[in-house]
């Protein structure tokens, strides 16, 4: 793939950090932009931007950004997410700069988070591509007037989520039979309070679980609040014998970003049996998966005894992620490549419209600069 200029308009933090850097990697020049910088210094601004769509706030954002923006010629404009982006700013992008392209891991055609797609959803026509992770999302995109869809993959990142070499002391810290990484959402409560009663040794990381009614049940499986640091996080993950990926109901998940990043880390994945899962990892060979929280309990137990097995399926599955091609510079690559190919519909996995209908559920880091290394 040429060299390229990218000018990379998203969060300088977390997992867009991760697919600029990957963009780094793959031999291209990126400069990011990070537009929640801009509202770093007030929370009430952070909260108010989510909440509203960013309401009252897009023609500052606007200035911002584009007054951040080095006098160099760009080659592509990636916007990563896009909740503050609004109009203005992609039509002056693509004045500047000619080919700009939105990618959104979230859900932003569905009713989960209120208004905070509000600018989004103003700007999808005006993009020259719209990248989704879900078939569902690529006629909504279509619909709210998109030229051309591209679907992918959420995808794992091959520095951040490489297996790590670490002393025994840390592996001792680390250790759980059972883990979840991850926020309390109110379906998670019930489940993991069921898997307790079921007597899965189980561990939770993540924020908002005292919100949780069954809270009193948790509290002794609660390790802590949500893993920042990646190699935490890493940790958390490789030192467990069994890691769980939980959907997000309210954002019509089929996969989440755990099911790429636990095998890619080398943990064994137990997740909600989805036709996505299905069609990624071979059952019980490559990942572990069920439908209800007494068949989750009963596969977990198996493996936590099972040491042969889990260190098979393991291997088996980092294989298969790999395979799969569902890792940041493989998805960048392929995005880049279709974002310099403009004036066609562009699919992944979905062919039609009505195919992709049919197919729903199978049915602050501040940050502006140039990456460097």
């Amino acid at each position: 793939m040429n060299s390229r200029s990218i000018l990379y308009i998203g969060s300088n933090t977390g997992t867009s950090r991760h697919r600029a850097l990957a963009l780094h990697r793959l031999g291209h020049d990126v400069f990011i932009v990070d537009p929640f910088a801009f509202l770093s210094g007030s929370p009430f601004a952070l909260g108010w931007a989510w909440k509203t769509g960013a309401l009252f706030l897009e023609d500052f954002i606007r200035r911002r950004a584009l007054a951040s923006i080095p006098d160099i010629r760009f080659d592509l404009v990636f916007v990563d997410s896009g909740d503050l982006v609004g109009p203005s700013l992609v039509q002056e992008l693509k004045r500047r700069f000619g080919t700009v392209v939105n990618y959104n891991v979230d859900d932003p055609y569905g009713p989960r988070d209120g208004r905070r797609w509000r600018l989004y959803r103003r700007s999808v026509r005006f993009y020259d591509l719209v990248v989704v992770v879900r078939d569902c999302n690529v006629p909504e995109a279509f619909h709210r007037g998109a030229r051309n869809v591209l679907r992918v993959h959420r995808s794992a990142d091959e520095v951040s989520h490489a297996p790590r070499q670490v002393s025994e002391k840390e592996r001792r810290r680390w250790a759980s039979d059972v883990v979840f990484v991850g926020t309390w959402m109110p379906e998670r409560g019930p489940f993991m309070a069921r898997l307790i009663e079921l007597g899965v040794p189980l561990s939770i990381w993540g924020n908002r679980w005292q919100k949780a009614g069954e809270w009193p049940a948790l509290r002794s499986c609660w390790r802590g609040a949500a893993l920042e640091g990646e190699q935490d996080y890493a940790m958390a993950i490789q030192y467990a014998k069994v890691s769980l990926g939980l959907l997000s109901k309210g954002n019509r998940d089929l996969t989440t970003q755990r099911s790429f990043e636990i095998p890619l880390l080398g943990g064994v994945l137990c997740a909600e049996r989805t036709s996505e899962h299905w069609n990624l990892y071979r059952e019980d060979e490559e990942a572990v998966f069920w439908s209800s929280p007494g068949e989750c309990a009963e596969k977990c137990m198996r493996l936590v005894n099972d040491e042969e097995r889990r260190n098979r399926i393991a291997v088996n599955g980092r294989r298969r992620c790999l395979q799969n091609g569902t890792t940041n510079e493989k998805v960048m690559a392929q995005i880049v490549r279709e974002a310099v190919r403009p004036g066609q519909t562009v699919w992944s996995d979905v062919t039609t419209v009505k195919e992709a209908l049919g197919s729903a559920e199978h049915k602050r880091r501040r940050g502006f600069g140039l990456l460097h290394g």
